[in-house]
């Protein structure tokens, strides 16, 4: 691969504003879960990459009310939700027999509202399915086609996220959890985050209680939008990170971590989707942070984080421990009010991108005051950062 030359730093305009707006949708989110920021990234990862995506952890952990939130704000028209158990048939998931083909002597099942025709699909207790589901399963996610009797038959399938309370031992279960090249393990909220999560969860009770119903989530970006997003992910320069990804890759395998060939190269789409999801035509090593979950082993999670994280923090990426450090925090809010000043300063900044990088900067300065609230002359510095955004904007 070559260096391209001539190359924005940045996407255009459209594309920055879809950016924009799959942030807005992390930053909604994360209000909402606490102590799951990362899972929601890896959604946002797993639809920019077409790549699927495991959430291990105990009931009770939000996996699947996460999962349905995150796909209404993306507005997903054709979504497929099920819990599978030893004893689910696969007219469950595929759709139920075609009887007046049958009668014809032609075998097909009518797949409308079904797996074979969502766009987004959440499988909980995943490896609980039978061998015919699974192995329809496997052809499904790789091709993303369905054999409907003798035709085999397209389906719109940007991602599979599947659940489980943990890894098979299994060796055909293994080699079918394989085909999620990004999992992450959900825990219960620490200590440190219980009175949010108190705090929230009581506002969603006290609904229950008075009789109401959640409201839907607004629309923030379409699905057509980020498919568009998607594919600048081909787009993306990926020398610069190379040297780095190559160094990851060898570090894991020196300590005999278990990494499929397969893995491997897929693991490129994530380091280009996570150069997308901050706006770069071009991948550094603080894009390396979505390999800390392609592991393969639930037991290797610690070895991968720890040959991620330092690379990327060494580039100026952000932390991927739950607490960032203050300087981290600094470091990213220079770097989004230096991007919002540039793009007003050169006239090249719509409403809603700056809307969105004054977000940014808000919600960067409440995380220093959240983990940091000794950090009184950065969070001040981080204030008049915000106002002279604001003032800029006004100028405008």
């Amino acid at each position: 691969m070559t260096m391209r030359t001539g190359v924005p730093a940045e996407w255009g305009q459209e594309d920055a504003a879809t950016i924009n707006r799959l942030d807005a949708v992390y930053r909604r989110l994360s209000r909402r879960y606490v102590g799951r920021d990362r899972a929601i990234r890896l959604l946002q990862i797993a639809v920019l990459s077409r790549e699927h995506l495991l959430l291990l952890g105990p009931p009770g952990t939000a996996k699947t009310d996460l999962v349905l939130r995150f796909s209404e704000l993306i507005d997903v028209q054709r979504t497929f939700t099920y819990q599978l158990t030893r004893f689910t048939e696969p007219s469950e998931i595929f759709g139920p027999l075609d009887v007046e083909e049958f009668r014809n002597s032609v075998y097909r099942v009518r797949t409308a509202g079904m797996l074979p025709e969502a766009e987004i699909a959440f499988l909980d207790e995943v490896f609980q399915g039978s061998s015919a589901i699974l192995n329809s399963l496997l052809t499904l996610i790789n091709e993303r086609r369905f054999y409907n009797g003798a035709q085999p038959q397209d389906t719109p399938l940007v991602t599979l996220i599947g659940a489980s309370n943990d890894l098979p031992d299994d060796p055909v279960l293994r080699a079918f959890a394989d085909r999620f090249l990004l999992r992450i393990e959900l825990t219960p909220v620490a200590d440190e985050r219980l009175y949010d999560l108190l705090r929230l969860g009581w506002d969603r009770e006290q609904l229950g209680l008075r009789g109401q119903a959640e409201p839907k989530e607004r629309r923030i970006v379409s699905l057509a939008a980020l498919s568009a997003l998607s594919r600048r992910t081909a787009e993306v320069d990926l020398e610069p990170a190379l040297p780095a990804y190559r160094d990851v890759v060898q570090e894991l395998l020196a300590a005999r971590m278990t990494l499929s060939d397969r893995r491997i190269v897929r693991g490129q789409k994530l380091v280009a989707a996570a150069a997308v999801l901050r706006n770069s035509t071009v991948a550094e090593p603080k894009d390396l942070w979505p390999l800390a979950y392609f592991w393969t082993d639930q037991a290797d999670a610690p070895q991968f984080l720890e040959a991620v994280q330092g690379r990327v923090e060494a580039d100026g990426g952000e932390s991927l421990d739950p607490a960032p450090s203050v300087a981290h925090i600094v470091n990213e809010i220079e770097t989004v009010h230096e991007q919002a000043r540039r793009r007003l300063s050169a006239g090249t900044a719509t409403p809603a991108i700056v809307d969105g990088e004054l977000s940014r900067l808000t919600e960067l300065r409440n995380k220093l005051l959240q983990y940091h609230p000794g950090a009184q002359q950065e969070i001040a510095d981080a204030d008049q950062k915000i106002k002279e955004l604001i003032s800029l904007m006004r100028d405008a």
